[in-house]
């Protein structure tokens, strides 16, 4: 089994609840965010929250989220992670919000309420593949907007994307925090100390709770766990894909020499040797004796 490194994977879905999720580190959620949202919103404080949400009635099911936190001003901020693709992510996106949408509106007191709604973000880490219509750039600020004239019709309901896969600045073309933030997640379970241009507090701090030295015997056996279950998936999807590429050639395998006996057949109808036949086909002349 491969060793955990020196930091652990924020991508991991132990160690990002580690990082980001706990009462006492949420200055770096806090910092991670208003890095995203670039100044358009400014995030002073936050709560954490339940991250599972059941429906109204008994048979809607229920949604879970990776972190589920609420700010100073009711907003409410969707974290998730996602690792591997996902065919319908968009869609999965906006359950998610419509969940914490519907479930403001108190019951039987609609008219008292008069849809005073509270904004509501998804901020979604995709880290090995980008979404159907937004392939380009890292970072994808989304909102309700005319069609038209591009004009922002609704700015308090927003996604952001963030696709790792197309964050491909080095060292040297970090420009600001956010980038820096963005490198740290994809780079920090590969580096063995924290680099001279990332020695800022809340950096520091970061590195500092990411070290496996650092963490209690409960958390090491957590994690070490949740990286045995990541690497027996990718194992396993290694192992489809492979047994799928093997079945997908041996199926074109017998379409190809299908059309090839087919081709000698009807050279064969128009009176070609069998010997010129083999030469074009690669056959033998047993086999196209046999067409």
């Amino acid at each position: 089994m491969p060793q955990p490194t020196r930091f652990i994977d924020p991508l991991n879905d132990v160690a990002f609840k580690k990082i980001f999720g706990s009462e006492p580190n949420k200055d770096l959620l806090i910092n991670f965010l208003n890095e995203v949202f670039r100044g358009r919103k400014h995030i002073a404080d936050l709560v954490y929250n339940k991250n599972e949400h059941h429906g109204n009635g008994r048979d809607d099911g229920s949604v879970s989220f990776d972190l589920l936190c609420t700010g100073i001003y009711g907003e409410q901020f969707i974290i998730e992670v996602q690792r591997e693709k996902h065919r319908n992510f968009i869609q999965r996106s906006l359950v998610y919000t419509s969940r914490l949408i519907s479930e403001q509106v108190p019951k039987g007191k609609v008219k008292q309420w008069n849809y005073d709604l509270k904004e509501v973000y998804l901020v979604a880490i995709l880290e090995k593949f980008s979404i159907p219509g937004i392939n380009d750039g890292f970072l994808h600020d989304i909102c309700l907007c005319n069609r038209e004239t591009g004009e922002i019709f609704y700015d308090q309901l927003g996604y952001t994307y963030i696709q790792l896969l197309n964050f491909v600045k080095q060292e040297d073309e970090l420009e600001n925090d956010l980038d820096k933030w963005l490198y740290v997640l994809k780079h920090i379970s590969k580096m063995d100390r924290i680099p001279v241009y990332l020695r800022k507090p809340i950096f520091e701090k970061l590195f500092n709770i990411a070290e496996y030295s650092n963490l209690t015997k409960e958390e090491k056996m957590s994690y070490d766990l949740s990286l045995m279950r990541q690497w027996d998936q990718y194992s396993a999807l290694e192992t489809a894909r492979e047994e799928g590429l093997e079945k997908g050639l041996e199926k074109g395998r017998k379409e190809g020499l299908e059309k090839i006996r087919q081709t000698a057949a009807n050279f064969k109808k128009l009176g070609v040797s069998a010997e010129d036949i083999a030469k074009a086909t690669g056959l033998t002349i047993k086999e196209i004796n046999k067409l």
